[in-house]
């Protein structure tokens, strides 16, 4: 079951990063792409918990995952200044 929800959770963060990519492409606003770039971390981020607590039971792999979350943040937080000047 939890399984599962990893899977959903991990896919809906990608889905939401490539339809902002998406209209990244159409409208050619930076924030979109900021966000793009933000939901791909955190779809990675995903990725790592599902990989830390189904898959590889005795590798830690918090750090990693704190590491790409932070990241992620951090790109759609500097997005977010850089489009409000």
């Amino acid at each position: 079951m939890n399984a599962a929800l990893y899977i959903v959770t991990c896919l809906t963060m990608l889905l939401c990063a490539v339809l902002l990519l998406r209209a990244y492409f159409v409208v050619q606003r930076r924030l979109l792409l900021w966000s793009a770039l933000c939901f791909f971390g955190m779809t990675l981020s995903n990725l790592l918990v599902a990989l830390d607590l189904i898959v590889l039971r005795n590798v830690d792999l918090y750090t990693w995952r704190l590491g790409s979350s932070a990241l992620s943040m951090m790109l759609l937080l500097y997005g977010l200044i850089w489009e409000s000047k």
